[in-house]
C-alpha cells in the first residue's frame, strides 16, 4: 500500500527469508563461519553449537549454510525436534531418504540402517550433516540418542556431523551433568546477539535499498527509536519499521519520525507500558513488586562498591605475581560481586587495558570499550567468538561476557587451565571451573593486538612492503614457515598456503587472507604482550 509513496519497488520488511535481503553483520559473518568450518571439519570435530535470541537471525544463517555446503554434502534437516527418541531417529532416516519400511518403532533397527548408511557414504567420499532447529526443545533421552550415532567414527573422523541451532536456553540443556559427555563434544559454539544501534540503521538501509528505494524514509530519532524499541532483533526490526511506513503513509509523512516509530511499536509489540496506561492498578502492582524487589535487594547487598578513581584503577592494573587465588567461585557468588559494582564493562576494559600496559594517550576506557577495529596506531580490538579451548590456544586474556543468576558480567580472563579459570573483575581476582565458566559464557569475546605501526588491516596475496614481511616473519617464528622462507617482502602462493594453515587450525575461514581475525591469531604467536596463566592453584 506505501510503495509507491515511498518509491519502493517492493515490500522491504517482509518477515519472509527472502535471500536477496539478507544483511550480515560482524557477528553474523562470525557465526557463519563457524558453521562452515565445524561442517568442514568432515565430522572430525563434534557437536557445532548456535545460540541466539528468537529473531536474530539463526534461521537464516541455517539457509545460508545449506547453500553454501559441498555437493558431497547428504543433510538431515530437522525443523521439528520435540519428538521421542525414536521418532527422531526416523525423521533422520527420512531426511536422508533411507528405506525404514519394517524398522518403524524399534530403535536398534533404525540405529543400525543408519549407522550402515553412514559407513556406505563414507566410502563413496559423501559428508553427512545433521542439523537440528530449534533444538533447545530436544529431549534429554532424545539428546543422548544423537550422541550415541557419533559414535560411530573413523581413526581419523566421525561419519556424522552434528549442527545444533538454538535458544539461549540450549546452553543450560546441554550444561546438565546428565549430558556432558555431549557438551565435551562441542567444539564449535557461537552465541548470536542482536545487532547495535548502528549495524541498525545498515540494516534498514540495506533493505530499502534493495527495496528499490531512492531515499531513506527514517529521520535519526526514528531509527534510534526503532533500535530501542527492537533491541536490535531483525525479526522485531522488520515488524515495526513496516508499521511505521504503513503509519506514514496514512498521514501523509514524508518522513517516518520518532513517534510513528513510538506508535507502531505499541501496536506491534502491545508492550506492557501500553497495557498500563489502560489499566492503572496494572502499574500500581508492578510499583509495589519492585519497590519490595529494591527493598530486598539493598539488605543483601553485602557492601558500596568503590568508585572506579585512578588510583582502584591502578590496583585493579596490578597482577599478584604471585598464583594463589582464592576458591573456586560459582553463579551465585559472581553475581554478588557484580551487585558489589565489580562486573561492569568499563572495570573490565581498565583491567584489560592495564595488562597490555597502554597508557591514556594510546587507548581510553570509553574508546576501547566500543572495540572499533583501530583503537589508535598499532593498537587493534577484535570482537571474536568460539570456544575456550580456542581462548585457550591464542593464549592472550579477553573481556568476556558472562550472565550468572540474571546479571550480566563483564570480566576478564587470565588464567586457564583444563578444570579452572581465572578472572578479574574490576579489583578483585576469582577462580571459576572451567566448566562453570562454559556455561556462564555467552561465547563472544573482545580482545586486544598490538603490531608494527606500519601492518595494513588486511593482507592478501599479491601485496608487498613491511606489513607481508612482518607476517612473514611471525610465521616463521611460529614454524609455519622454514627459516629459508625468508625472502622478497611478497605475499606469495607459499605466505598463502601458511596463512591458510593457521586459519584451519584455529577455526577461522580457510580464504588465506589475513584479514583482522587472522592477524590477532597471527600476532598471538608472536613474541611480547600479556599471556594467559596455564599454572592455576
Amino acid at each position: 500500500m506505501y510503495l509507491d509513496y515511498y518509491g519502493l519497488r517492493e515490500t522491504p520488511f517482509s518477515i519472509t527469508p527472502d535471500p536477496r535481503f539478507v544483511f550480515l553483520s560482524e557477528r553474523h559473518r562470525d557465526a557463519l563461519a563457524h558453521l562452515l568450518y565445524g561442517v568442514g571439519q568432515g565430522g572430525g570435530g563434534g557437536f557445532v553449537q548456535l545460540t541466539g535470541e528468537v529473531g536474530t537471525g539463526k534461521t537464516t544463517l541455517c539457509r545460508l549454510l545449506l547453500e553454501q555446503l559441498p555437493e558431497n554434502a547428504r543433510v538431515a534437516l530437522v525443523l521439528n525436534p520435540k519428538l521421542s527418541p525414536v521418532e527422531l531417529l526416523e525423521s533422520i532416516a527420512e531426511e536422508l531418504k533411507i528405506d525404514i519400511d519394517g524398522k518403524r518403532g524399534s530403535v536398534k533397527a533404525l540405529v543400525d540402517v543408519l549407522n550402515a548408511f553412514l559407513l556406505d557414504a563414507y566410502a563413496r567420499g559423501l559428508r553427512v550433516v545433521l542439523i537440528v532447529d530449534e533444538a533447545q526443545n530436544l529431549s534429554t533421552e532424545a539428546l543422548e540418542q544423537i550422541r550415541l550415532l557419533t559414535n560411530l567414527e573413523t581413526a581419523t573422523q566421525k561419519l556424522l556431523q552434528i549442527v545444533l541451532l538454538g535458544q539461549p536456553e540450549l546452553r543450560d540443556v546441554v550444561a546438565q551433568p546428565e549430558l556432558r559427555q555431549l557438551a565435551q563434544r562441542i567444539t564449535a559454539r557461537y552465541h548470536l546477539t542482536p545487532l547495535d544501534s548502528a549495524e541498525t540503521e545498515s540494516y534498514l538501509r540495506h533493505r530499502l535499498a534493495v527495496a528499490g528505494a531512492s531515499r531513506f524514509p527514517f529521520t535519526r530519532l526514528a531509527v534510534r527509536r526503532l533500535h530501542q524499541h527492537s533491541s536490535g532483533i531483525p525479526r522485531l526490526i522488520n515488524t515495526i519499521a513496516d508499521r511505521a511506513l504503513m503509519a506514514g503513509y496514512a498521514r501523509e509523512e514524508a518522513y517516518v519520525g520518532e513517534r510513528l516509530v513510538d506508535k507502531a511499536a505499541a501496536e506491534v509489540l502491545a508492550s506492557p507500558l501500553a497495557r498500563w496506561k489502560k489499566r492503572p492498578w496494572l502499574a500500581l502492582a508492578a510499583m509495589i513488586v519492585l519497590t519490595l524487589a529494591l527493598i530486598v535487594a539493598l539488605w543483601r547487598l553485602p557492601r558500596p562498591a568503590k568508585p572506579l578513581t585512578e588510583e582502584t584503577a591502578t590496583a585493579a592494573i596490578a597482577e599478584n605475581a604471585s598464583n594463589d587465588a582464592p576458591p573456586l567461585q560459582d553463579a551465585v557468588a559472581l553475581a554478588q560481586l557484580a551487585d558489589a559494582g565489580n562486573a561492569s564493562a568499563s572495570a573490565a576494559w581498565t583491567r584489560l587495558l592495564g595488562r597490555w600496559k597502554l597508557r591514556a594517550e594510546r587507548a581510553d576506557v570509553a574508546s576501547a570499550q566500543r572495540c572499533p577495529m583501530v583503537i589508535s596506531p598499532g593498537v587493534f580490538c577484535l570482537r571474536g567468538g568460539g570456544t575456550l579451548a580456542k581462548l585457550s590456544a591464542l593464549r592472550r586474556p579477553a573481556v568476556l561476557h558472562l550472565s550468572a543468576e540474571g546479571r550480566d558480567i563483564h570480566a576478564v580472563l587470565l588464567g586457564l587451565n583444563d578444570q579452572r579459570a581465572r578472572l578479574g573483575l574490576g579489583g578483585e581476582t576469582v577462580d571459576v571451573s572451567r566448566a562453570e565458566l562454559e556455561r556462564l559464557w555467552m561465547g563472544e569475546f573482545h580482545a586486544l593486538w598490538t603490531t608494527p605501526e606500519f601492518v595494513p588491516s588486511v593482507l592478501r596475496r599479491g601485496d608487498s612492503g613491511p606489513g607481508v614481511e612482518w607476517l612473514r616473519q611471525v610465521l616463521i617464528q611460529d614454524g609455519r614457515l622454514p627459516p629459508e622462507a625468508i625472502g622478497p617482502s611478497v605475499f606469495d602462493a607459499e605466505l598463502e598456503n601458511a596463512v591458510r594453515t593457521l586459519q584451519r587450525e584455529f577455526g577461522l575461514s580457510p580464504d588465506g587472507i589475513a584479514g583482522p581475525e587472522t592477524l590477532f591469531t597471527a600476532a598471538s604467536r608472536a613474541d611480547g604482550g600479556p599471556r594467559l596463566m596455564r599454572t592455576l592453584k
